[in-house]
């Protein structure tokens, strides 16, 4: 992993987003990680040379760390970075993250009540660079991938332009993926409540996140039918207890802000992302579901009416063929969130980090319980 070839290839992607980007901060990001990203490659290139860790190590100081001081240092950011420092904000005063009447796309929240938690630093200090909601959510992303398995590349992951961009100008899908590796990882190894407390973490934070409770509820089921590999935690009500303690999680996070506001919530959190209110979601990329939503008369429907025969898909598969380790329950996961991506109306690339993180981490670090026990 990480050869000149790989590194040439990212620095060319920065380059392309710094020359074609209208957003100052992708801009900032695509000079200095296209910097980064070519010394990196011109180290692994050299014979003799630095190469291995000495080129990741490049790569990634030039990919995240700088952007991201410079980023603070001149206060530039991601639309979303701002919305969770005012959501924290708005939590510690009113006690609901949402603005009761939202006028233009920046006042909209669309995350759930648990996101806002990433900003409480940035509002108990006053709005310091150094408690920055972009330090918090990669921070919890990096914990997350680093507890979830051993031997897992982090530095090259950390390198990868899909998420060094995120991780630099703002990502709240880090977190959230970051997540979904850990409860994978705990349902593979028969750690049914420990399941259950990343992914209701997880469900606290973003919609995107609901679809791995049922994957890890197969992967639990198909371990406990795998009487060769029973282990404890892998008994009949493993899947009810990872369920249980995933809901009662999420609950716990969401229903006291939702309740507090209960329209606002459906204003910011469902209507908002599904394109039902006036004012239009800036996650526009031009995926399927939002060429169909914005070229096709009924186009809205159409997309819908894929995304839920692809959400009916999975559910099937989940049930006829659950799958027998977190590797496989994580790519089954990886292609129902691609599908999710496709066919949403109102979408955005920078939601593949989920799939494609979940694809990296089942290939490199996810744990198979077939490896670790005896026949």
């Amino acid at each position: 992993m990480g050869g000149a070839g790989w590194w040439t290839a990212c620095a060319l992607a920065a380059l392309a987003l710094a020359s074609f980007s209208t957003l100052t901060p992708h801009r900032v990001w695509g000079a200095t990680a296209a910097a980064g990203y070519a010394v990196a490659a011109w180290l692994s290139a050299r014979r003799g040379g630095a190469r291995g860790p000495v080129a990741h190590a490049v790569a990634v100081a030039g990919a995240v760390p700088l952007p991201l001081l410079v980023l603070l240092v001149t206060g530039r950011a991601q639309l979303e970075v701002d919305v969770i420092a005012r959501s924290a904000g708005l939590l510690l005063s009113t006690g609901s993250p949402y603005l009761p009447h939202p006028a233009g796309p920046a006042d909209f929240n669309p995350y759930l009540p648990g996101m806002a938690v990433f900003g409480l630093p940035d509002a108990l200090s006053g709005g310091s660079s150094f408690a920055d909601p972009r330090l918090w959510t990669g921070a919890a992303f990096l914990g997350a991938l680093a507890r979830s398995a051993r031997g897992l590349p982090l530095l090259w992951i950390a390198a990868c332009p899909v998420v060094a961009l995120p991780l630099a100008v703002g990502g709240v899908d880090l977190p959230v993926v970051g997540l979904l590796c850990l409860g994978l990882a705990s349902a593979g190894r028969g750690e049914a409540g420990r399941a259950g407390l990343a992914l209701g973490l997880a469900a606290a934070l973003k919609w995107t996140a609901w679809p791995a409770l049922p994957v890890a509820l197969a992967l639990l089921v198909a371990l406990n039918r795998r009487k060769d590999q029973e282990a404890p935690g892998t008994g009949p009500h493993a899947a009810l207890r990872c369920g249980a303690t995933a809901v009662a999680t999420a609950a716990v996070l969401v229903l006291p802000a939702a309740l507090r506001d209960p329209g606002a919530f459906a204003t910011h959190v469902v209507a908002f992302p599904l394109g039902l209110t006036d004012t239009v979601s800036a996650a526009a990329s031009p995926l399927p579901g939002h060429l169909l939503a914005a070229h096709l008369p009924g186009g809205r429907a159409v997309a819908l009416a894929l995304l839920a025969a692809s959400a009916l898909g999975m559910a099937a598969s989940l049930c006829a063929r659950p799958p027998a380790s977190a590797s496989a329950a994580a790519l089954r996961l990886a292609l129902g969130l691609l599908m999710a991506i496709a066919f949403m109306p109102a979408s955005r690339f920078g939601y593949l980090v989920h799939p494609l993180v979940l694809a990296a981490w089942a290939a490199y670090g996810a744990p198979d319980r077939t490896r670790e026990v005896s026949p």
